[in-house]
């Protein structure tokens, strides 16, 4: 899937996904993914989440894409988050690389952490 394309200041842009692979400030990458202002980095999934409590002081909000579908979140990798006050918005990776994309667009202090579709 291919995105139109919007203005970015200080972020990076999720160009595209596809089956185990994301298009990032034009570069391909494979796997799982974490993308903060202009940091791309893989992400080690629900078990990662010392990478994304790391964070927490230049974000809001992580957006977490959950996959193909919308699931759940496990309960101790949302606890954690919790506990670090990091606000968590779940939702389908398509879903979660385009409201990143907006979000971060509008200067918005956002993350997004995507599982492969």
């Amino acid at each position: 899937m291919q995105f139109n394309e919007m203005p970015f200041e200080d972020a990076v842009p999720v160009d595209g996904y596809g089956p185990n692979m994301f298009r990032i400030g034009g570069k391909a990458y494979e796997g799982a993914m974490l993308v903060c202002g202009e940091k791309v980095l893989p992400w080690g999934g629900y078990a990662d989440v010392d990478s994304l409590v790391e964070l927490r002081e230049l974000i809001d909000i992580i957006v977490i894409g959950t996959g193909p579908e919308m699931t759940h979140l496990p309960k101790a990798f949302r606890e954690a988050l919790e506990a670090a006050e990091i606000g968590l918005e779940p939702m389908a990776t398509p879903t979660a690389a385009r409201t990143y994309n907006v979000l971060a667009s509008e200067g918005r202090r956002v993350a997004v952490a995507m599982l492969p579709v």
